[in-house]
């Protein structure tokens, strides 16, 4: 059940629960909820639901800050060294929240989000590396399905896929076999790696509408289906494909739907494993946050799509020259360009059912 559901009985007893926590650690901790800060969540709900966008850093962010498509209510509640700011993108209410590098900083903030503040849906957009050859810098995906691949049981030396395997480790998905990587081994000789196998696992969860303790697992996370079906229309979109006016992509960016995205607290700048996961899961694009959103919102029953845009060839190999910090300001733009226009269509959808308000874009 999306927060948006929730009754006025039910924030009515969060913020009872939130007060009393107040009470208790006021003067213990800086991250308690100060009565100023309930107050302006109070207010901040009454005026809701919202869309959640999460970005994980400034410069993903402030593209969206300076777009004269997002106007700032002028509200910001700052809450446990998160800043969340309020204001518009054609009909929809937004509030917008900066996560920090990383799966632990994205499922803390998405969690935040979603536990003080009303909101219908969460869209995660970014910068992301580049796994699958069929797509070029600067271009915009959208996959269907969300992993987290670096959930691992590490294999003891000795022991292969016959063997018992601990925990959630997904046989059917296989292994990364180390020994595989080994270089300069003379043709014809025999070779093996004391690191062995890496084995895949899956993710314990734990729905809001489950039964408490009881965990379900789960490996490839979906986004929303109406929400992805939506983002059909953005494929036809003009993006900008140059760094300035006298530099360009030698292929004109483009937005496309793909199968799949993984994530990991991990930088990958290595071409053997970025091909690796290519051809195992057929992953196009790879970044260290989308998975952890996309965990948090299938818990909380909230809808969930990612919009990334390629900054690097992840492990190099473009013609182009593949430094990130080259492409990041290209890339963080063409991702803000396509969630506002994800945003107006989902808008123009809501409204196709009720009474909306009139608006320029449409």
């Amino acid at each position: 059940m999306a927060s948006s559901s929730v009754s006025v009985a039910g924030w009515t007893l969060l913020y009872a629960i939130l007060a009393l926590i107040t009470t208790q650690q006021h003067y213990y901790s800086n991250a308690a909820l100060l009565p100023e800060t309930l107050k302006l969540i109070e207010t901040a709900n009454a005026d809701g639901p919202y869309l959640g966008l999460v970005i994980p850093n400034t410069y993903e962010l402030n593209p969206l800050l300076r777009s004269p498509n997002f106007t700032s209510t002028d509200l910001i509640i700052d809450f446990s060294g998160r800043r969340f700011r309020f204001g518009t993108i054609a009909t929809k209410k937004v509030i917008l929240v900066m996560t920090g590098l990383g799966m632990v900083n994205a499922g803390i903030t998405t969690q935040l989000l979603l536990s003080l503040f009303s909101v219908e849906g969460v869209v995660h957009y970014g910068t992301a590396g580049n796994a699958n050859p069929t797509f070029n810098l600067a271009d915009v995906v959208i996959p269907q399905y969300w992993s987290h691949t670096a959930l691992w049981t590490w294999q003891r030396y000795g022991h292969g896929p016959e063997d018992e395997l601990p925990l959630n480790s997904m046989r059917d998905i296989g292994c990364l076999n180390l020994a595989s990587y080994t270089v300069n081994v003379t043709a014809g000789s025999s070779y093996d790696n004391l690191l062995n196998n890496i084995w895949y696992q899956s993710e314990e969860v734990f729905p809001i509408d489950g039964t408490p303790e009881q965990r379900e697992f789960i490996f490839w996370v979906p986004v929303d289906p109406f929400y992805y079906e939506i983002s059909k229309n953005l494929e036809d979109l003009k993006l900008e494909g140059c760094l300035n006016s006298t530099s360009c992509l030698s292929n004109t960016p483009k937005v496309a739907r793909v199968q799949r995205g993984t994530s990991a607290s991990i930088y990958l700048d290595n071409a053997a494993y970025r091909d690796f996961i290519y051809d195992k899961f057929n992953i196009t694009l790879v970044d260290m946050e989308s998975a952890s959103v996309a965990l948090i919102c299938l818990q909380q029953r909230v809808p969930f799509i990612a919009i990334r845009a390629l900054s690097d060839l992840a492990g190099g190999g473009s013609a182009d020259s593949n430094e990130a910090d080259t492409f990041n300001a290209l890339a963080s733009h063409n991702s803000a360009t396509v969630v506002v226009e994800f945003i107006k269509q989902l808008a123009a959808a809501s409204c196709a059912s009720k009474m909306c308000p009139s608006d320029d874009v449409y």
